[in-house]
């Protein structure tokens, strides 16, 4: 199965080897580990995708995981049948809970117990993280646009974009407007929200609330701006196949006035004026003039704000933002002997993040710097050439999750576009 994958592999690491055989064997070990070790093809033609150590299926993961294999997915059937089941499964998932972010394959029971309100037995975890009704549209769009494939869009499709865009449409006015809530009990802060569960007070601002940050640590401030930026672009998507696959001018419209209404929310009270990096995105607002001036490395963030396609690298407010961001001006960056980068709060104080050296790089036009931090990821592995959820600068062997298949998959995208980059430049690799 997947030979597309696999030439391409056999490909790239053919050229790796040249210059560093060490390169190659990483990118060997991760680029496939996802179809590896993480996917089942279900009998009733949807797939489920755990995340790695964790057995259940995050909509965040499932999506990010597999779109470095999208570009093949026209020339390679097995591709297609992934991903139309991961995108099927998705839909599924949605129309049970549009509020939760993790599920189980079965409705089993497994997850976490003891929230409150209680979660379902097919639902795992019930943390409200935007950016969970932002991936499997951006799933179905690059599909779409790679392959052509109009039989995807089924009806259960068609009713996730809808409860998708009316999820947002109430959590625009959450305090006003949402039932939801979580409380979880005997655990840090950052695992449950205050409020009996309902979060610090939000003002309207036409962005859309979140409970909890991709990192699945609790948001500080409700509105939380990289997730928001997700939203506008995958909105602007959602809006087209509503029209084009459905003919629902309706959703269409909706969905296109969110995105409108969320962009004006961002640019009018998302950016504040540093006095070292002038005008920056916050990661983080309340719409009554608090702040939270950080970035974590987990994707949607300000880092990853071209990858996200909200605004280009040579944007203004961007370069400023990723100046702040890649300092120590951002509480969740750190340096060690082994590297320098973004970390996450998620994580033991002091770590880096792989996923963020990945995004610095993918979001980077300076083709040393990308270079540099492929050479800093593959000595950073602890000699077991995967990538880890984080790890210590000083100590690479610290570290933290083993099996975390979005990191390898990232790195797998960063190691094709570099190498793609390069090529298109007319560039040798690098010696």
């Amino acid at each position: 199965m997947y030979e597309t994958v696999f030439r391409k592999i056999e490909a790239i690491s053919s050229s790796l080897k040249e210059i560093d055989p060490h390169m190659a064997d990483v990118f060997r070990n991760c680029y496939p580990n996802t179809l590896q070790t993480t996917v089942e093809l279900l009998d009733d033609g949807t797939s489920f995708v755990i995340t790695g150590d964790i057995p259940a299926m995050w909509l965040r993961d499932s999506s990010a995981q597999i779109r470095p294999y999208m570009e093949m997915a026209n020339e390679d059937a097995d591709l297609r049948r992934l991903i139309r089941g991961v995108i099927h499964r998705q839909a599924k998932f949605l129309l049970l809970d549009s509020y939760a972010n993790a599920f189980n394959k079965e409705a089993n029971g497994q997850g976490h117990t003891g929230d409150l309100p209680p979660k379902g037995p097919s639902v795992w975890e019930r943390k409200y993280e935007l950016d969970s009704l932002c991936y499997p549209v951006q799933l179905c769009a690059h599909y779409w646009r790679t392959t052509g494939d109009r039989s995807v869009f089924n009806e259960d499709v068609r009713l996730m974009f809808k409860q998708i865009v009316d999820t947002m449409l109430i959590e625009q006015h959450h305090d006003r407007q949402s039932g939801y809530s979580f409380q979880r009990f005997q655990c840090p802060p950052s695992d449950t929200l205050p409020f009996e569960g309902k979060g610090t007070r939000t003002n309207f601002t036409g962005m859309v609330w979140s409970g909890f940050r991709p990192s699945d640590d609790a948001c500080k401030y409700g509105y939380l701006i990289p997730a928001n930026m997700f939203a506008v672009v995958i909105l602007r998507d959602l809006g087209q196949l509503a029209l084009d696959m459905y003919g629902d001018s309706a959703l269409s419209e909706s969905a296109l006035n969110l995105a409108v209404q969320i962009e004006f929310g961002i640019e009018t009270y998302g950016k504040v004026q540093h006095p070292e990096f002038g005008t920056i995105y916050a990661y983080e607002t309340d719409g009554y003039g608090n702040y939270n001036l950080m970035d974590d490395a987990n994707v949607p963030s300000l880092l990853s704000i071209p990858y996200l396609g909200y605004r280009p690298a040579d944007d203004a407010v961007y370069r400023n933002t990723r100046a702040f961001v890649l300092s120590p001006a951002n509480p969740s960056y750190y340096s060690g002997t082994h590297g320098r980068g973004v970390g996450s709060p998620h994580t033991p104080p002091g770590h880096i993040w792989p996923i963020g050296l990945i995004m610095q790089g993918l979001t980077s036009v300076d083709p040393q710097e990308q270079e540099a931090l492929i050479r800093t990821l593959i000595a950073t592995t602890a000699d077991t050439d995967y990538m880890h959820e984080s790890f210590h600068p000083d100590d690479p062997g610290t570290f933290t999750r083993e099996w975390f298949a979005w990191a390898n998959s990232l790195f797998g995208e960063f190691i094709v576009r570099w190498v793609s980059g390069r090529t298109a430049a007319g560039q040798s690799l690098p010696v």
